[in-house]
């Protein structure tokens, strides 16, 4: 069954905005955690896919260490092979400076840096305490920005920290000024452990804005580990965030919260937004039978509900 079979009621409110740009974080960020190494033929295509549904931001891999992400080892294959779709940008995610002459090298013309809003996960994940995370991100970003390349900010553990609890607003705020004075064109808060909800988001969002954040360079990230991902994004939406991070099927995870359920789903985001009249560019039939492929490649079903819905 597809959408247009489904009849999806269309019911446009005033309040939010006329197009969203999804983010799709499907192909680096869905299956980066994978046990079983997803072969490079298969990336590539997944990414064709994509692009094909109409997805326009495809974030395609990171030059991490292999040691320490070795799922996205061949990142450097996977760009060589893949056929560029004009109108699509494909982003990768940058760890360092190493990694930043590695895109270089591949000609990636956009990537993304990942920072901490919290002490303790900028330790776990960066080996930096939550202020050196930002002497390791200024040369990357100010020799990203002087090659002509756009420079995304990543700030993780913006809602809840699996150690130490809830994240004040301000400090998140105070953190994603640094990463945007630095040069960076966007900042896209992260609920890595998907425990917020309508109100700290919005509280969040304040917060950011008026440390002198534009909200047009903010973009939200959310987990569906509580089942809050697509009611935190109309909570953004209201506010006036324009870009919605999501992964085709539900795919990845977040490793530091039991039974997390991973990235909001990019088809059951693109159903909300399509009944909102919210334009995406988004074919929803054709990116339901991506992930319906991807599942099959994965040996398991989606984790999306409008995926099984639509394809059972």
């Amino acid at each position: 069954m597809g959408a247009r079979e489904v009849g999806l009621p269309q019911v446009v409110a005033a309040d939010l905005p006329e197009r969203v740009t999804i983010w799709e974080v499907g192909a680096r960020d869905g299956l980066q955690n994978e046990q079983a190494v997803v072969p490079v033929d298969v990336k590539v295509e997944f990414l064709a896919r994509l692009a094909d549904a109409g997805l326009t931001t495809l974030e395609a891999t990171s030059f991490v260490h292999p040691k320490w992400v070795p799922q996205l080892a061949d990142a450097a294959d996977v760009l060589a092979r893949l056929s560029p779709v004009d109108g699509v940008r494909y982003p990768v995610l940058v760890p360092n400076e190493k990694g930043l002459d590695r895109a270089l090298e591949a000609g990636v013309r956009h990537i993304a840096v990942f920072g901490s809003a919290t002490e303790t996960f900028a330790q776990r994940n960066l080996n930096r305490s939550l202020d050196e995370q930002f002497a390791m991100f200024e040369p990357v970003v100010a020799r990203a920005v002087a090659e002509g390349l756009d420079v995304r900010a990543y700030v993780s553990m913006c809602f809840g920290d699996p150690w130490e609890g809830p994240v004040q607003p301000a400090q998140v705020a105070a953190v994603g000024a640094r990463l945007m004075a630095m040069g960076c064109s966007q900042l896209s808060l992260g609920d890595t452990i998907g425990v917020a909800t309508p109100g700290h988001v919005e509280a969040v969002l304040r917060a950011v804005t008026e440390v002198g954040t534009p909200i047009d360079a903010v973009a939200v990230h959310f987990h569906d580990t509580y089942g809050q991902a697509l009611s935190n994004t109309l909570a953004a939406l209201r506010l006036g965030v324009t870009t919605v991070d999501s992964s085709a099927g539900g795919l990845g995870g977040c490793p530091y919260a039991e039974s997390a359920t991973g990235n909001l789903a990019t088809e059951d985001l693109v159903w909300m937004l399509d009944g909102l009249g919210i334009h995406t560019g988004v074919d929803l039939d054709r990116l339901a039978d991506t992930s319906a492929w991807m599942a099959t490649v994965l040996g398991r079903p989606s984790p999306s509900r409008v995926v099984r819905a639509l394809r059972g």
